[in-house]
């Protein structure tokens, strides 16, 4: 029988534990773009020691065996190098929805008409295959900028006046098309009628003044 793997035992080994806080200004209140610095910074460690760094309440924590002292004080101070600077990191999508708390909808609609400006692209992989995916990054001070001047909540309001004036828009043109169409077929029976009787001519006849 195949052996099946069981989910190691807590033990009460003594562990190397160090906190960094992550301060608002990187995370600018986001859960996920404090996981974004985590999934960051653990891609500039070494792959074994990358699940060692975890993050809780807005703080990266780094837990290594005591017997890992070597070990533990690298990484940290990988980590601590890396963190330097971590205010300026572009964010990407994901991040900016939850920043912003608006839809993917509206950041790819504001991207386009150039209010929510672009700080580059950035091209990755996904894990596990072989496409890649290009995806817009935004300035983090821009976007805090949005944030402080509450600039999305007037995005929303000029959005939806345009689209009170194009449905006003929309129902004047369809109201003018159906007038259009109604005297088109007006004039259409009129010169069926005209056909039928063969009294081609008789509004210019009337018009005239002959029957008067």
């Amino acid at each position: 029988m195949p052996k099946t793997k069981t989910k190691s035992k807590e033990t009460d080994d003594p562990e190397l534990i160090r906190e960094w806080l992550l301060p608002v200004v990187a995370t600018l209140g986001s859960g996920v773009r404090v996981k974004g610095i985590l999934q960051e910074i653990r891609s500039r460690l070494p792959s074994p020691v990358r699940k060692s760094l975890d993050m809780q309440a807005g703080t990266l924590i780094l837990v290594m065996p005591e017997t890992a002292k070597t070990a533990f004080r690298a990484t940290a101070s990988a980590v601590s190098c890396a963190l330097d600077g971590i205010a300026d990191l572009p964010i990407i999508p994901r991040e900016i929805e939850d920043i912003l708390t608006i839809t993917a909808s509206e950041r790819k609609r504001w991207l386009e008409d150039g209010r929510l400006p672009s700080a580059g692209t950035r091209t990755v992989r996904l894990q596990g295959r072989a496409r890649k995916i290009t995806f817009h990054v935004f300035d983090p001070r821009v976007v805090e900028d949005l944030l402080d001047r509450g600039a999305v909540d007037e995005w929303r309001e000029d959005d939806a006046a345009a689209k009170a004036e194009n449905r006003r828009r929309a129902a004047y043109q369809a109201k003018l098309t159906r007038s259009l169409k109604k005297k088109e077929k007006a004039k259409q029976n009129e010169r069926a009628d005209e056909a039928a009787t063969g009294l081609s001519g008789w509004d210019e006849f009337g018009s005239d003044g002959l029957l008067r």
